[in-house]
């Protein structure tokens, strides 16, 4: 895991999805792990505004040069918005998966699945696990 960072501001799904909650939204991406794991990023299919996604949920898909992968949703929400620039720049989710790489931001209708997010600590002990 050298040399991956997890910001300790963020919360963490074992499969790999971060969230950053700010009031009752929540955005989320894919973590550093996990865009190194994938390698290079092609394409990402996400889902439109006003969709609804459910939690641990697929909410889309991400394809790489190796292999394509389901998104997972840490949280039940309403899509308020989807990281357009993702359709011509995947690779954003390479370069910064934890800023510009970010994929979409939910209003949150659950907030009790918060509890079951990791903490950066907590997420990176269950990678060093694996």
């Amino acid at each position: 895991m050298a040399g991956l960072t997890h910001p300790a501001d963020l919360k963490y799904t074992k499969s790999d999805e971060w969230v950053r909650v700010e009031g009752d939204e929540a955005t989320i991406g894919i973590t550093d792990y996990a865009q190194d794991q994938l390698g290079d990023i092609v394409y990402i299919e996400l889902p439109w505004d006003a969709q609804t996604i459910g939690h641990e949920e697929k909410f889309g898909d991400i394809e790489s040069v190796k292999a394509t992968s389901e998104l997972i949703s840490p949280l039940s929400g309403e899509v308020v918005k989807a990281n357009e620039a993702l359709k011509e720049n995947p690779e954003l989710i390479n370069d910064t998966p934890y800023t510009d790489g970010w994929m979409v931001v939910v209003k949150i209708t659950n907030p009790a699945e918060l509890s079951a997010l990791l903490s950066a600590d907590e997420y990176e002990a269950y990678l060093q696990g694996r």
